[in-house]
């Protein structure tokens, strides 16, 4: 028999708890809505959108497909935050292509263009993993996380007030051998372009560092570390950084299956960093999705997949619940989020 087909059926008797909304309001402070992590949301009316998010009880909603360009931003400025501003926040990007062309001037011409973003309407800054894998300057070198050249930029968004949510690197086992050794070969095998492996990438460790010493360069720029601070597999050396870093904050984005094979270690790192950590989904408004992060978050059920495939997308394993107290759900579902997004959402 092939591994493909193998469908092995748990004889496990636990409790299965189904939870079609949170306990409490929730902002979705890590999503997408173009292609192709979004769905293509944007290509579908608002309202259609609108009732998707009611349906999941999410008052507010992180596009981080506002992108660089001002008319992908504007469009999506006019599609969703001008038909509902209370719903939405739109976040801008870099153009990191420019620098081949612009030399030297390419970081004061960013930060300047952050500027832009802003009177345009945007409500922070997305940088996506390619900095540190693959952005190289005008000589063609490869750009470290924490290049001092960039520093206009992160000290711009401190001033601006923009938080700036930053994903690094990638889980680890992909910047591993593509072996029998590799927890993640079947997920790196369906997509082969999610390899880093290391040489002839930069090691994990490398780029996480440069992330570190970034973030404690610049105390007065707010960052969010996507994915549970990008090393879900060492909540230590996360936890770590954000006693360092008061400027840091995680969100826990398309990493339960990580969080929750470390139940004991997750519910003890939420417990400590109650106001630090942010919920976030990172698939689109997708409803099935939710709600499988609701019983992570909420009970303490066993042993059941946190994907909505019937095999688990990331790994062959089964999740456990982390069934966290009210005054700590409050602050991950919205709390935290709307202090650090600067919003005054309407709860009902």
């Amino acid at each position: 028999m092939l591994l493909e087909n193998f469908r092995p059926q748990s004889k496990l008797v636990v409790r299965q708890t189904g939870l079609s909304r949170a306990k409490f309001p929730v902002i979705d402070a890590h999503n997408h809505l173009a292609e192709p992590f979004g769905g293509g949301w944007d290509q579908r009316p608002t309202s259609e959108l609108l009732e998707r998010l009611d349906e999941a009880g999410v008052i507010h909603y992180v596009d981080l497909d506002g992108g660089w360009g001002e008319d992908l931003l504007n469009r999506h400025l006019d599609q969703f935050k001008a038909v509902a501003p209370e719903r939405f926040s739109i976040f801008g990007g870099i153009d990191w292509n420019q620098w081949q062309s612009l030399g030297n001037a390419f970081p004061e011409w960013a930060a300047k263009r952050l500027t832009t973003q802003k009177e345009r309407g945007a409500q922070g800054l997305k940088i996506w993993k390619p900095l540190g894998l693959t952005v190289r300057d005008e000589q063609g070198r490869l750009v470290d996380v924490d290049d001092q050249r960039l520093a206009p930029i992160w000290q711009t968004a401190g001033e601006l007030g923009l938080p700036v949510m930053i994903h690094v690197a990638d889980p680890v086992a992909f910047f591993d051998p593509i072996d029998e050794t590799n927890e993640r070969w079947e997920e790196i095998g369906n997509h082969p372009d999610w390899a880093f492996t290391s040489p002839p990438y930069p090691a994990f460790m490398y780029i996480l560092d440069g992330l570190a010493r970034l973030v404690e360069r610049h105390p007065g720029t707010t960052f969010i570390g996507a994915h549970a601070g990008c090393y879900a597999e060492n909540l230590g050396w996360v936890g770590a950084m954000l006693e360092r870093c008061p400027n840091y904050h995680v969100d826990l984005s398309a990493r339960i299956a990580e969080l929750g094979r470390q139940p004991y270690t997750a519910r003890r790192f939420f417990l400590q960093f109650a106001d630090r950590i942010l919920f976030g989904l990172d698939m689109g408004p997708h409803l099935a999705g939710y709600q499988l992060h609701f019983r992570f978050l909420e009970t303490d059920d066993e042993y059941f997949n946190y994907s909505t495939h019937e095999i688990p997308s990331q790994g062959r394993w089964y999740i456990n619940g982390i069934y966290l107290p009210d005054d700590v759900l409050e602050k991950v579902y919205y709390r935290n989020a709307a202090k650090l997004l600067g919003i005054n959402p309407k709860l009902s």
